[in-house]
């Protein structure tokens, strides 16, 4: 049995750099979605000339998806460290890694990708999307759905109101796809259960997802972490349930 100080130095002096979770490996779990969306991105990506993946993190989706890279091959991020770690990662396999802004437009030409990809976007710019897909191009991701981890959320925040809760919905993304020139030919939605073991994982976890609880930080929130420790280690993990969307999008030939 580690003590709450211990977990709580452990997970604060964890690189948060990129998208791997192995950290995480025998302290967190969660569920995957069945559909295998790495699988279904190397299949998209061996069929055509250009692609594009936005917010590649680190690259690890990318880099793992057992594809062979079409000619025209561009990942883009907006963080530095994790440009930096997708840079290292992707470029030696002809990737052009690109910074990208935190607010559009997209620094590319219109009409000059075949295929746009993205895991986990924050959100969606779709009139971007559609403005760099050529006629008859595709945009396939996985997206966070709405309440992703809610319970998790709201063990800090407090109950959120109902807008929030309706944040990404299916409905709505579907909505506002369509309305940028994109014809939704796919989309699912699963729920999937997460299981955290000790709170160094819940720390670790809202360290890099850093849009979950904004601005967390252990001190501001060293109490309620205290009650969380007590709580799994008397009743064991603390479960919260995940949200992921499969979108795939066509523009008009």
């Amino acid at each position: 049995m580690r003590s709450f100080a211990e977990l709580v130095r452990e997970a604060e002096s964890a690189p948060v750099e990129g998208w791997d979770f192995s950290w995480l490996d025998g302290r967190a779990t969660e569920q995957r979605p069945s559909w295998g969306y790495q699988r279904l991105l190397g299949q998209r990506l061996a069929g055509v000339d250009a692609a594009l993946d936005l917010e590649t993190g680190g690259g690890e989706v990318l880099a793992g998806a057992r594809a062979t890279f079409p000619p025209l091959m561009v990942a883009t991020e907006s963080w530095p460290p994790n440009l930096a770690k997708a840079a290292g990662l992707l470029r030696p396999r002809g990737v052009h890694v690109v910074a990208q802004g935190e607010s559009p437009p997209l620094p590319f030409a219109e009409a000059v990708f075949d295929l746009v990809t993205s895991r986990h976007p924050v959100a969606p710019w779709w009139d971007e999307i559609s403005r760099v897909l050529r006629p008859g191009g595709t945009y396939f991701a996985q997206h966070v759905g709405p309440a992703s981890a809610f319970e998790l959320v709201e063990y800090f925040l407090g109950p959120l109101d109902r807008r929030t809760h309706r944040l990404r919905h299916p409905d709505d993304e579907r909505a506002a796809a369509e309305a940028a020139g994109l014809r939704v030919v796919d989309q699912r939605h699963e729920r999937l259960r997460m299981e955290f073991f000790d709170v160094g994982a819940v720390i670790y976890f809202l360290r890099k997802v850093v849009w979950m609880v904004p601005g967390f930080t252990v001190e501001t929130y060293r109490d309620r972490l205290r009650e969380l420790h007590d709580q799994i280690t008397e009743r064991g993990p603390f479960v919260a349930h995940a949200s992921r969307v499969l979108v795939e999008a066509r523009k008009p030939a």
